[in-house]
């Protein structure tokens, strides 16, 4: 997310929009990855739903150090 647009509620507006339409698609599920130091997107996920599924440790090599790739999913049951 841009420095600009942290906190304005964008990426939540995002991810309720990608829920949204995997519902209307007819999917009943919906997963993602973040790199584990992500802590403010991690934040936002867990709060519309997600839980993490799993980790993949050390899984991308980034500004000379191994990051964790974390697995989160969700129902898309009736919102």
């Amino acid at each position: 997310m841009a420095t600009w647009a942290r906190g304005a509620g964008v990426g939540r507006t995002l991810v309720r929009a990608a829920c949204a339409e995997a519902r209307r698609q007819g999917a009943n599920r919906i997963t993602l990855r973040v790199l584990g130091h992500n802590t403010p997107a991690r934040a936002l996920y867990a709060s519309e739903g997600f839980a993490v599924e799993g980790v993949l440790p050390g899984e991308f090599f980034l500004n000379g150090a191994y990051v964790d790739d974390v697995c989160m999913g969700r129902s898309l049951g009736p919102a």
